[in-house]
């Protein structure tokens, strides 16, 4: 609340205070003793332990972690500092957790683009997620031609896929593998690949792709195939897979 108060000269100065169910709520909506217990629980720490390094008992620890008392700066800090944390962490605000459905009948089926008649289908599982580290799709490919040859693609990341339904041959760089239902598959998507439909009806599968490659895990080195088209950069919407280029 703010208060004011006349000065010399009948100004007026402001003083901030600050009352005791508004600094409650504040502390309420930190989640100050949800975060302790977070930490303590990711280092497999018991209270009396924790209460060893800080110098605080067990049992005030718990107080703590359920909100029954209001930790002082100092308190705070000696626990900011057994996790090698900034006092900041604790005030920060916490990002709101990622969740999502995406129902079956809000889903668009899209064709695979460049290519007639088109040897698959696909529906984005994840279009609803803006900054997504991961595209998931749902995969539905045809049965092809003898003489039709799927062409190769390859981009940035990993891949993984599994089959939900049917049969289905994958060829990556030099290798090839027919997967049947059930089975599943993890690859560096740096590497030419393409699906083929190796059975009499249409295979389904599950195929998620990672945008961008973990620094400590390195691509393929081998050098790019001169007939293979890269995949372009992503639209926002709608979302385009990387089984969706031209092959």
């Amino acid at each position: 609340m703010i208060d004011r108060l006349e000065a010399n000269g009948g100004g007026e100065m402001h003083k901030t205070l600050a009352d005791a169910d508004t600094a409650e709520r504040f502390i309420t909506e930190k989640h100050l003793g949800e975060r302790i217990r977070r930490l303590r629980l990711k280092k497999s720490m018991g209270l009396v332990d924790l209460g060893k390094h800080t110098g605080l008992s067990a049992s005030f620890l718990s107080q703590l972690e359920t909100g029954r008392v209001v930790p002082t700066l100092r308190n705070l800090a000696r626990i900011a500092m057994v996790f090698s944390k900034d006092l900041s962490y604790f005030f920060e605000t916490e990002p709101s957790p990622i969740f999502r459905v995406h129902r079956k009948k809000d889903r668009v089926r899209m064709p695979q683009t460049g290519v007639e008649p088109p040897t698959y289908t696909f529906e984005s599982l994840g279009y609803m997620v803006a900054d997504r580290h991961m595209d998931p799709y749902f995969a539905e490919f045809v049965p092809l031609a003898v003489d039709v040859e799927p062409k190769s693609h390859m981009h940035t990341g990993f891949e993984f896929l599994y089959v939900l339904a049917g049969e289905l041959a994958l060829r990556h760089g030099d290798q090839e593998a027919k997967l049947s239902t059930g089975d599943a598959v993890y690859f560096d998507a740096g590497t030419p690949h393409s699906y083929r439909c190796a059975g009499a009806r249409p295979a389904e599968a599950v195929i998620v792709t990672m945008l961008q490659a973990p620094a400590d895990h390195p691509q393929s080195l081998r050098p790019p195939v001169v007939a293979v088209q890269v995949r372009p950069a992503q639209p926002a919407t709608p979302p385009r897979p990387s089984l969706a280029e031209d092959k």
